[in-house]
């Protein structure tokens, strides 16, 4: 499954950066690889008999392994392509419920997004296609033919849940591109992708809970898994959903829009004489300058509101004010998705706006964009 997903800090184990991706393994992927040896080791023992205990689980751990590099494949395909179309690729992670790649941009066309999105179950019904003609050829009742028939027949599978119509499964991807073009709103696609994917969420549970009510049946392990893919899917659907909202509202961000007006004060100022000039002019915000009037930093808004007001007479401006440095002063005319890249860029609680003559416009601050998201 390809993802526009949230950075996460520690995604796990580094093992390698095939194509210049970096690709890691989450420990939750040893919890997958310990259920998948000790149930699919029956299997081994059952076929093989004449393989020791010790030798079973070994060939059983080897089946995980291997079928994760099928899934780091599969993750590899969308990858690749994704840079093919320029697309930045943070990392792929593989982890408890299978891969993820972590794309940074949309595609910026459906045809793109669906490409991105086909090549990952394509590679995966290549490779069930493969090793169903490579079993033919083999013993079935050798090592070699036990991995490779549980091999293909798991590509199968995973090929085929993968193209489900429901985000965030890939097929909900290409669900999106499909209503993406046909309405020429990626917006409306990614609403529609969403919400499939959760009444695929709930289909998940429905009927495995229904065939055990048939048979009188408990609920196996297999109900266990379809609540586990269950709950990732509706809340991919729903992350989803969130992130459409967000983009409707990033055309409301501008720059100028959501500036504070700012007074210039001298960095020995006292804060109390600073704030008291700020209210006087009506100011939101107050800029540090030099003897020269050129601005040297932003008294933080934070810092401001955290000093008693005892002591704001003894505590100076500049003591509270956040050095400039050129990833601070933006473009007072930003707006968009350019304001909020240039914002994602260089974190800060407040940033200095210049006019294109370097003249100073206002000050913006984050809690202020911030506000236009809240909500969603």
């Amino acid at each position: 499954m390809s993802s526009e997903s949230p950075r996460r800090d520690n995604p796990g184990l580094r093992v390698g950066r095939p194509f210049g991706i970096p690709v890691y393994v989450s420990p939750t992927w040893l919890i997958v690889a310990a259920v998948i040896t000790i149930s699919f080791r029956d299997e081994v023992a059952f076929r093989l008999p004449e393989l020791s205990v010790p030798v079973t689980y070994l060939v059983s751990f080897a089946f995980a392994v291997l079928l994760y590099v099928s899934v780091l494949l599969h993750e590899l395909a969308h990858s690749v392509v994704a840079k093919m179309y320029g697309l930045p690729v943070r990392r792929i992670t593989l982890y408890l419920l299978g891969g993820v790649s972590e794309i940074e941009r949309e595609p910026e066309t459906p045809g793109r997004e669906f490409m991105v999105a086909f090549v990952g179950p394509l590679l995966s019904l290549g490779l069930a296609v493969a090793g169903f003609v490579a079993s033919q050829f083999i013993g079935p009742h050798t090592v070699l033919g036990v991995l490779t028939f549980q091999l293909w027949f798991a590509n199968l599978i995973v090929g085929i849940f993968n193209l489900l119509p429901g985000l965030p499964l890939d097929g909900g991807r290409m669900l999106r591109a499909g209503v993406w073009k046909v309405t020429r709103n990626p917006g409306s696609g990614t609403i529609a992708a969403a919400w499939a994917g959760r009444v695929l969420a709930v289909v998940l549970v429905a009927v495995p809970v229904g065939l055990a009510l048939m048979s009188g049946q408990a609920p196996g392990w297999a109900f266990i898994w379809s609540v586990l893919l269950a709950s990732f899917i509706w809340l991919g659907a729903t992350q989803a959903l969130r992130s459409a909202r967000v983009r409707a509202r990033i055309p409301q961000v501008n720059a100028r829009a959501l500036a504070r007006r700012a007074i210039a004060v001298t960095g020995d100022l006292p804060l109390a004489e600073a704030l008291r000039r700020a209210a006087e002019a009506q100011a939101g915000a107050m800029v540090v300058v030099d003897h020269e009037g050129h601005p040297t930093g932003i008294v933080n808004e934070v810092a401001v509101e955290a000093t008693p007001e005892n002591r704001r007479p003894w505590v100076t401006a500049g003591s509270l004010a956040r050095s400039l440095e050129p990833s601070l002063v933006l473009a007072a005319d930003l707006s968009g998705e350019s304001l909020i890249d240039a914002m994602r860029e260089a974190p800060a609680g407040e940033y200095l706006l210049v006019e294109r003559g370097g003249e100073i416009f206002g000050v913006l601050a984050t809690s202020d964009v911030n506000r236009l998201f809240s909500g969603v």
